[in-house]
């Protein structure tokens, strides 16, 4: 897997986790402030698609994940 397929799959990872840990109906409710990691995470996808520069892809290419390119 690519440093650019990982970092959508960490993205949705955390995306679905935060949703199940804050939405009041789901079984594994903690706190709805687990919603902010959502917009958080969200917000990050956003800057990076716009930057074309993103934190994680870069720390995933130090630790020796292919970029795919």
């Amino acid at each position: 897997m690519t440093s650019w397929q990982l970092v959508r799959v960490i993205a949705g990872t955390f995306i679905l986790l935060s949703l199940a840990f804050g939405v009041p109906g789901s079984p594994w409710f903690i706190n709805q402030w687990w919603l902010a990691f959502t917009a958080f995470a969200g917000a990050n996808l956003l800057q990076s698609g716009v930057t074309q520069w993103c934190l994680m892809e870069s720390i995933l290419r130090k630790l020796g994940v292919n970029s795919g390119n």
